[in-house]
């Protein structure tokens, strides 16, 4: 079976058309079951707990009856990842504009990463294809429909909101997990930033000498506040393309 015959089968799956009639099913297990079972052991436990012996184990099946419904465990965490996606949230404003519009969906794919972290650790292996990741790909282009940017515009600008936000939530992620044992991860911050302080020289790294003065890492603010402004820089980046557009517009 080639990788494309394979992932065709999985979103066959995803999108509830694959031909399953010749399977003969099992009383009491569904696909949702399935999916459910494996999200719930990802979100108290971790991501590598997740196995096709483990859910059969927690659902009270045999292994080979899950085979009836997932084909492999790759396809059940595309499946999962869909899953915990659900649809977007509806715009609070829908004449808002393309900015609020695109801001408030970041601020929906932010939340969602916050409480499924375990889903970053998922691979990628494509564009959105799912049911639900491609109605939150449907919900940003909307966003954009009333710019003058050309739909590959739209598409780039989608990916690169996506990346940021997806890039972020792996940071905080990582960052968390490795200062699991601090009091806050503020505080570990702020020994990092001391500790720096002492074993580089200023006068081999000025720049880093010079943040550190100021307390680069040891501000305590919100858990939010790098990600709102990275993300209002990143659609100030947006604004300027969409403004050089409507002036080429109208020229």
């Amino acid at each position: 079976m080639s990788d494309r015959s394979g992932l065709e089968q999985i979103l066959e799956a995803a999108w509830g058309v694959r031909d399953q009639r010749t399977k003969r099913r099992q009383r009491g297990l569904s696909l949702e079951l399935i999916v459910n079972a494996a999200v719930h052991i990802a979100a108290t436990e971790d991501l590598s707990a997740v196995s096709m012996t483990r859910v059969a184990g927690d659902l009270g099946v045999s292994p080979m009856s899950l085979y009836r419904y997932v084909q492999a465990k790759g396809e059940l965490l595309i499946l999962m990842a869909d899953a915990i996606c659900g649809t977007p949230p509806e715009p609070a404003e829908p004449d808002a504009g393309w900015r609020a519009g695109l801001s408030e969906w970041a601020w929906g794919m932010h939340r969602l990463l916050r409480e499924h972290p375990w889903v970053l650790r998922i691979p990628i292996t494509g564009p959105p294809a799912t049911p639900n990741q491609v109605a939150w790909l449907e919900r940003a282009l909307a966003s954009l429909a009333g710019t003058p940017l050309s739909e590959t515009e739209k598409l780039s600008v989608t990916m690169l909101v996506n990346g940021y936000v997806r890039s972020e939530a792996l940071l905080f992620s990582d960052v968390t997990a490795a200062f699991a044992g601090s009091d806050s991860v503020y505080e570990a911050m702020s020994f990092y930033s001391r500790m720096l302080s002492k074993l580089a020289s200023p006068e081999q790294f000025p720049a880093v000498h010079a943040a550190l003065s100021v307390g680069g890492y040891e501000e305590e603010g919100g858990p939010d506040d790098e990600f709102v402004f990275g993300l209002e820089r990143v659609l100030d980046g947006i604004e300027r393309l969409v403004e050089r557009r409507s002036a080429s517009a109208d020229s």
